[in-house]
């Protein structure tokens, strides 16, 4: 069984590979525009062609400036992007944007990026973020506030320059949680079942006051008690 499931990573990474590089980006060259329409049918078909399926747990409210998750694999991303016909625009490390291929997914639809080797990429990132949220009303920005994928069932620390971008900015926040996608597709392990993927919205978006010094971590503690209910109800890892 481990081999079959060995196999069908392998498969499973090819897929991606074939779909992002060879279909997605040529796509955003011709036509930038449709950016959001491309990377929502796209990454619905990789659900498609891995096995995969979402449900999807509360709604997405469309007015929010910014959404946080958990993050355990590539997985996290196809199936927010599949699931949700909006036109996010993430929040990606530097070394991302600089693949190759895979790089232009993020450079061409405009994703921000942070360098956190640079002590300038807070000020930048500020600035990237206020931009959009004062020109690009369209758009929704998604971050990982861990900083980095981890197959570990504990979120890790928030990074800070969430933080200070919501605060600075006023932003309005939706918290969402984001589970079993790395049953479909697990880079720790190199492992692929077929597997449904649950994308859990937490609560009503709420906007960051620096009143409330503890926001950051009551949202932390909020995400991971909804991880560990519905690893302990339903057997779902996140």
């Amino acid at each position: 069984m481990k081999t079959f499931a060995t196999i069908r990573f392998y498969y499973g990474s090819a897929v991606i590979s074939f779909i992002a590089a060879g279909i997605m980006v040529p796509l955003l060259l011709i036509s930038k525009k449709s950016r959001s329409w491309i990377l929502h049918y796209f990454n619905k078909l990789i659900m498609i062609l891995l096995g995969g399926k979402i449900v999807q747990h509360g709604e997405l409210d469309k007015s929010v400036d910014i959404v946080i998750s958990n993050h355990q694999g590539i997985i996290d991303i196809i199936a927010l992007e599949a699931s949700q016909n909006i036109d996010f625009q993430w929040v990606a490390k530097k070394q991302l944007f600089d693949t190759p291929w895979f790089g232009f997914l993020l450079k061409l639809p405009n994703m921000i990026e942070v360098d956190r080797e640079n002590k300038s990429g807070l000020i930048k990132l500020l600035t990237n973020v206020k931009e959009t949220i004062q020109n690009d009303k369209e758009r929704v920005i998604a971050i990982f506030p861990e900083g980095t994928r981890t197959n570990k069932q504990t979120l890790l620390p928030f990074k800070g320059g969430t933080r200070i971008v919501a605060e600075k900015l006023g932003l309005t926040i939706q918290p969402i949680v984001i589970t079993n996608s790395k049953r479909l597709l697990n880079e720790h392990n190199r492992t692929a079942h077929s597997a449904t993927v649950h994308i859990t919205y937490l609560e009503q978006p709420f906007k960051v006051s620096k009143d409330n010094k503890g926001w950051y971590e009551e949202v932390r503690q909020k995400m991971q008690k909804c991880i560990d209910e519905e690893e302990k109800k339903y057997k779902r890892e996140r």
